[in-house]
């Protein structure tokens, strides 16, 4: 997996936020299989249930429901942690467009109220999920640590002030810290029914629902697709880098992309099936084009993804036969 070797002393126990999200739930699974407690927060905004009811007998396991806005939650929570996971957020650049103060409310106002309980809490480090929207408008390719450009939505904004929240509380506050630059994650218990799914789930529960796929754009824009186990290595390795790692921010990604046009025929590959797409005009706050380099990942935190975009969309497409 990548992961197997990263080893923490017994009983050390984490804190998972967006617990119930896509991410989190699969933070939760991983570390409770590898034998380390868990601690999962979640207000079930955007994350689902039944992604953490089959936790709910396991001894190393604890769930809280409540609000990264509430910053007594937030205390409450980081009591007697080691590594805080920090996934809880909302997520989309449509939706960040429509709903702008929103974001900031939980995305900035959320990712400060944990720094601050983890700072006062002792947490030994404090992993947080970032993304590559930060980019921006950005058109070199591959994407480079330090090489951003203007950020193109309000969900971008947001994460890229708690990159420098993520810097600040390194050095001026002694809580060690360090961001992770999603690209375009995807895998098991990504949620397909959402309004602002993403596309490939959405694109599947579409096609095994005999509708026509809707691609914005010419479909011609690229994605670095990121699988779920290469996240969940980034997130374990992060929590044991080196010192030089914190207070910066790091791409997570495999490192090669494909357009959407390309994904959507091996869907339909895959699938056998034969579904023309409908194409929409593009959406506003999209990069075009996404690739990340991973040479700062590797040398800091010794990342070394062992999951193309193709095996992974194999396992991944698996999961959701079974289960939509």
């Amino acid at each position: 997996m990548g992961y197997e070797n990263t080893i923490f002393p017994e009983g050390t126990s984490f804190l998972v936020t967006g617990a119930a999200g896509f991410i989190g739930s699969n933070l939760v699974e991983t570390i409770l299989n590898l034998g380390y407690e868990v601690r999962g927060l979640d207000n079930f905004s955007t994350g689902r249930r039944e992604n953490v009811e089959e936790f709910l007998n396991y001894e190393n396991f604890e769930f809280v429901e409540g609000d990264i806005r509430d910053f007594e939650i937030c205390k409450n929570v980081c009591e007697g942690v080691d590594y805080v996971l920090h996934q809880a957020a909302l997520g989309s650049v449509p939706r960040s467009m429509k709903e702008p103060l929103i974001y900031e409310d939980n995305n900035i106002k959320g990712t400060a109220n944990m720094m601050e309980a983890a700072r006062l809490a002792g947490v030994k480090r404090f992993v947080y999920a970032s993304s590559s929207s930060v980019y921006g408008n950005s058109t070199k390719l591959p994407k480079v640590e330090g090489e951003e450009g203007n950020v193109l939505s309000p969900y971008a904004l947001t994460k890229k002030v708690n990159e420098q929240y993520g810097s600040l509380y390194t050095q001026q506050y002694s809580l060690e810290c360090i961001g992770l630059r999603y690209f375009n994650v995807f895998g098991r218990r990504q949620d397909p029914d959402s309004q602002y799914a993403a596309v490939i789930p959405k694109f599947i529960k579409a096609i095994r629902s005999g509708q026509q796929v809707e691609i914005y754009g010419d479909g011609e824009q690229s994605r670095d697709f990121t699988y779920i186990e290469n996240v969940i290595e980034a997130n374990l390795k992060s929590c044991i880098a080196p010192k030089e790692a914190c207070g910066k921010a790091f791409n997570i990604a495999f490192g090669e992309r494909f357009t959407v046009n390309q994904m959507y025929k091996l869907m339909c590959e895959l699938l056998e099936v034969e579904l023309e797409p409908k194409y929409l005009d593009p959406r506003p706050g999209d990069i075009k084009h996404s690739l990340a380099s991973r040479h700062n990942t590797e040398n800091y935190i010794g990342y070394a993804p062992s999951w193309s975009f193709t095996e992974g969309f194999v396992e991944a497409l698996q999961w959701y036969k079974e289960y939509i």
